[in-house]
């Protein structure tokens, strides 16, 4: 059984940071690339990062710069770190593969707020 678990998100001030991690299992992880996404209040899921089976990585213009995504093919999982959060940050975060599959974990909601 496929399952993707999301943790790490929280509440912090603008200019701090977040690393998020996200446990697959049920996933041939080794050989698809993965992504973070995120939901915003009122907005349609966006993509934020992605990474490819063999490392490269390539990341959404609005947080280029500030997220680093990175993978461990050993023990299955994906991680974002998040530098210098912004406000508009504020989202519920996800992990899935790139293209997703249609079943999602439950996320994991990072608020940015003074």
């Amino acid at each position: 059984q496929r399952q993707l678990v999301e943790s790490g998100g929280g509440l912090v001030q603008p200019g701090e940071s977040l690393r998020l991690s996200c446990a697959t299992s049920g996933v041939p992880f080794s050989i698809n690339a993965m992504g973070w996404y995120r939901q915003a209040p009122g907005k349609e899921r966006e993509l934020v990062a992605r990474i490819t089976s063999r490392g490269a990585a390539d990341y959404a213009d609005s947080v280029k710069g500030r997220f680093f995504i990175s993978r461990d093919d050993g023990k299955k999982s994906v991680a974002l770190q998040m530098n210098n959060l912004k406000p508009e940050d504020t989202a519920v975060y996800y992990c899935n593969r790139n293209p997703p599959y249609s079943t999602w974990g439950q996320g994991t909601q990072v608020t940015v707020s003074s």
